[in-house]
């Protein structure tokens, strides 16, 4: 039976087509080469299924359906060129660019279960290429993870925001939580975000101590910057590392000057995925 993506901590749009390689007669196709401009990144993967459905996307659908019928009858792992420079005369890219896309009847089944695992644990994993492929392996990172703190119109905004992109959003409402207090069961790794929302900025500390001490590669707090200069005053007195302090992104956002709650967790939320992002990149 196979594999529902959704079962998984790891099944972002981008380790959909994995979680389904792992069921046998799944075939796997990956873009190993661009030429030109393209919407997707090298290494994007895209799954076909025995009835010639497919998992993942690599394009607007004219791409799937060709991989979809190109897949039937490979005997074995295969580089073909789309687009331009391609043997196939009839078939081109809107953007007028070239793809080279493994495609592999038989992906290592072992292999992309082991990753699926590893990610769900969160840790990043490569799965390596077989020949021809000339990228050598394709390298998977946890999903992006944003740990949420705070009350009010702006947290439910970004609440939604967070659905709406199907993104994994742990909220803690300022209800649940306890003045000067810790979060309980709060858990944080290089690819988790923290991002704190409180207009009582007294809730703030305890947290602020706690998410600095992780390994969180973003943290931010709402509030202009008398707010800023604040915060940092009470978090030197109560001992925290000036570099920890620093560290904290306030005002939050890639707008300035945000005048709605909805505007302000776009804007926030739209900084959080730059930076994870640009942490995939440096991997």
């Amino acid at each position: 039976m196979l594999a529902d993506p959704a079962l998984h901590l790891s099944a972002d749009e981008d380790h959909a087509a994995l979680v389904a390689a792992c069921e046998p007669g799944v075939g796997l196709c990956t873009i190993v080469g661009i030429e030109g401009s393209f919407s997707r990144r090298l290494g994007a993967q895209l799954a076909v299924l025995p009835d010639g459905t497919t998992v993942g996307s690599l394009s607007d659908g004219c791409l799937e359906a060709q991989l979809a019928t190109d897949m039937r009858g490979q005997a074995g792992p295969r580089v073909i060129r789309y687009g331009s420079g391609s043997a196939m005369v009839d078939f081109r890219l809107p953007c007028g660019g070239g793809l080279d896309i493994l495609l592999d009847p038989a992906p290592d089944r072992f292999a992309c279960r082991e990753i699926v695992r590893m990610l769900d644990s969160r840790r990043p994993a490569i799965l390596p290429l077989p020949s021809p492929s000339p990228l050598a392996e394709r390298r998977y990172h946890p999903r992006l993870k944003i740990v949420a703190f705070g009350e009010g119109p702006e947290l439910d905004a970004f609440a939604r925001l967070g659905d709406a992109m199907g993104l994994h959003v742990e909220l803690h409402r300022k209800d649940d939580l306890t003045l000067g207090s810790p979060a309980p069961h709060v858990t944080l790794d290089r690819w988790t975000a923290a991002l704190l929302l409180f207009h009582d900025h007294e809730w703030e500390a305890a947290l602020l101590e706690q998410l600095t001490s992780g390994q969180a590669f973003y943290i931010g707090a709402q509030g202009g910057e008398n707010a800023r200069i604040e915060r940092a005053l009470t978090l030197a007195a109560r001992g925290v590392d000036e570099q920890a302090i620093a560290s904290i992104r306030s005002p939050i956002g890639l707008i300035p000057s945000c005048k709605s709650p909805t505007t302000l967790a776009l804007s926030a939320l739209a900084e959080i995925v730059a930076e994870y992002e640009r942490l995939r990149a440096a991997d």
